[in-house]
C-alpha cells in the first residue's frame, strides 16, 4: 500500500532515444525553506517555481496551521503572509508531514523555541524513521519531545518557554539537523552556533541572509562554523525557486544510459553543495555540459545537457562527496550498473535511515535484475554490466520511497527486459509530473495489476 492511497504497480520497458527538454519541478529543499521562512517574516513573501508535490504542500498546510496565510496564484506561484519570528500560534490539530523527513525535521526546529505543544505525524514510512537526531540537539534550547519508542512519530514537541541559544557540533553531516537548529535559533536570544566537520547543502544559510538575518559562516580548526544571531525581524522576499537537481538526476541519468538520447534540463540549480552527482558522472565519462550559466535568487543556475554515454567506467566515489549527493546514490547505482567496472560508494550510512534503507532496497532490486552488488553498513559497490548489459526482468520493492521507485523505472529504460515496481504512488511526494515528463521524452511506462511480474 502507498502512504497516499492504493498501490500503483508500474513497469518500465526499453525506450527509444530520450529527446527534448526536461522541465523538472522546483527544488524541494528550497521550496520547504521558502514557505517556512516566509511564514517567519513580517509581510508578504512571493514565491515562483514552488514544487507542488505532496511533501511541500504538507509543509504549506503546516504553515497555515501555525498562523501564516498562504495564497495560490497559479502553477508554482504562491504568496505567504508571515507572522514574524516568535509569532507562531499553537495549532488546533495534528500536523501531518506525509512522507517528508525534511519537512518534519525543519518544522520541529521552527516550533522548538515557541511556548506551545505541537504534535507531528506522517505516513508509514516517515513514522518508522527516528527523530532523535533532531530532537536531541533541540533539547539544548530547553525543548522537550515525547514520541513512540525509538524516538518515532507520532511525536509531540513541547517548545521552550524561555529558550537559550546552543552551540552544537553535528556528529554526522546533515543539512536537515543543521537547518532545524538554525530555525530554532531564530527565536532564541543571543548567538546559536552550528559546527560541521563537512559542509552540507547551504540553502538555509543563503535564504536566512536573504531574509535579513544576521548569519556568518567561517572555516576554522573545528570545521565549518555557522553563527546566527537570534530574534531578528525577517524581511519578506520575492523568491524564484530553481529547478531541483535531485529531480533532474532522473532524466539526466536515463539519458546517459538509453542509446541515442539527448536531453536538456533548463534552469537547474547548481549550488556547489548539491552538485556531487554531476561531478561524479563526469568522472565516470558521462557526456554532460553546462550551458548559459547564471545566478537566480542567490543560487547558481545553468542549463544542463546530457547525452547517451556508452563508454562510462566505474569509479571510487570519495566519501567527502556524500553530503553533496546523498539523495542521488540510488540513481547513481543505476548508472553504475550500466557502466563498465566497479563503482564503490563509501561514507553513506545516512542512506540506511532515509525514507527507506536505500542501500538494502537498491541492492536487492539490482541483484534481482542481474547486477552484482556488495554492501556494508556505510558502503556499497556495484559491478557494472556495461552499456546494455543489465538483464532486468524483475519486479522491485520500493518501500514507499519515491527515489527508489524512480530509480528502478529508469533502470527499466535501458535493461534487456522490463523492470517493474510495486508502487509508483510515492513519486508524487517529490516529482508529481515524473511520468508525464519522462514519457514526453520517450520513456515507456505501463501500469501493472498487483502481483504481476515484470
Amino acid at each position: 500500500m502507498s502512504g497516499h492511497g492504493e498501490a500503483v504497480p508500474m513497469r518500465s520497458s526499453a525506450a527509444g532515444p530520450l529527446k527534448g527538454e526536461a522541465r523538472v519541478p522546483g527544488d524541494k529543499s528550497i521550496s520547504h525553506r521558502a514557505l517556512i521562512l516566509g511564514a517567519m517574516a513580517v509581510g508578504e513573501t512571493r514565491i515562483t517555481g514552488l514544487l507542488e508535490g505532496g511533501d511541500v504542500l504538507d509543509t504549506g498546510r503546516a504553515m497555515s496551521a501555525l498562523g501564516a496565510t498562504l495564497e495560490h496564484h497559479g502553477p508554482g506561484a504562491w504568496s505567504v503572509h508571515g507572522v514574524g519570528v516568535g509569532g507562531f500560534r499553537e495549532p488546533e490539530g495534528v500536523i501531518d508531514c506525509g512522507n517528508s523527513g525534511t519537512g518534519v525535521r525543519l518544522l520541529m526546529g521552527a516550533v522548538a523555541t515557541h511556548d506551545m505543544r505541537v504534535t507531528f505525524t506522517g505516513d508509514a514510512s516517515l513514522s518508522g524513521r527516528p527523530m532523535g537526531r533532531v530532537t536531541d540537539p533541540l533539547s539544548g534550547f530547553g525543548t522537550r519531545a515525547e514520541g513512540r519508542e525509538g524516538g518515532r512519530l507520532p511525536m509531540t514537541v513541547i517548545g521552550a518557554a524561555e529558550p537559550v541559544p546552543v552551540r552544537y557540533v553535528t556528529p554526522v553531516p546533515s543539512a536537515q539537523v543543521k537547518s532545524a537548529i538554525l530555525l530554532a535559533g531564530l527565536n532564541a536570544p543571543g548567538e546559536t552556533v552550528v559546527i560541521e566537520r563537512e559542509p552540507t547543502r547551504d540553502h538555509t544559510e543563503r535564504m536566512l541572509a536573504g531574509f535579513g538575518a544576521s548569519i556568518r559562516t567561517e572555516h576554522g580548526e573545528e570545521g565549518h562554523v555557522i553563527t546566527l544571531t537570534g530574534r531578528p525581524e525577517l524581511r519578506p522576499q520575492d523568491i524564484a525557486v530553481p529547478r531541483d537537481p535531485s529531480s533532474a538526476a532522473f532524466p539526466v541519468c536515463a539519458a546517459l544510459i538509453v542509446p541515442g538520447s539527448d536531453v536538456l534540463v533548463p534552469g537547474i540549480g547548481l549550488n556547489p553543495t548539491r552538485n556531487g552527482l554531476f561531478e561524479t558522472l563526469r568522472e565516470m565519462g558521462a557526456d554532460l555540459s553546462y550551458e548559459n550559466p547564471r545566478e537566480e535568487g542567490g543560487e547558481p543556475v545553468a542549463d544542463l545537457r546530457a547525452r547517451y554515454s556508452p563508454d562510462m567506467k566505474g569509479i571510487d566515489v570519495p566519501p567527502s562527496r556524500a553530503a553533496s549527493m546523498i539523495d542521488e546514490y540510488p540513481i547513481l547505482s543505476v548508472v553504475a550498473a550500466n557502466a563498465a567496472g566497479r563503482t564503490e560508494m563509501r561514507g553513506v550510512k545516512e542512506l540506511r535511515v532515509k525514507e527507506s534503507d536505500r542501500i538494502d532496497a537498491m541492492a536487492r532490486g539490482l541483484r534481482a535484475c542481474g547486477v552484482a552488488v556488495e554492501e556494508g553498513e556505510d558502503w556499497w559497490a556495484i559491478e557494472g554490466c556495461g552499456a546494455g548489459g543489465v538483464a532486468g526482468g524483475a519486479s522491485c520493492e520500493t518501500r514507499l520511497d519515491h527515489r527508489i521507485a524512480m530509480s528502478f523505472l529508469c533502470l527499466g529504460m535501458a535493461a534487456r527486459a522490463p523492470v517493474g515496481i510495486d508502487d509508483a504512488g510515492p513519486i508524487a511526494t517529490s516529482f508529481p509530473i515524473f511520468q508525464e515528463l519522462m514519457t514526453g521524452l520517450g520513456a515507456r511506462f505501463d501500469k501493472m495489476t498487483e502481483g504481476a511480474t515484470a
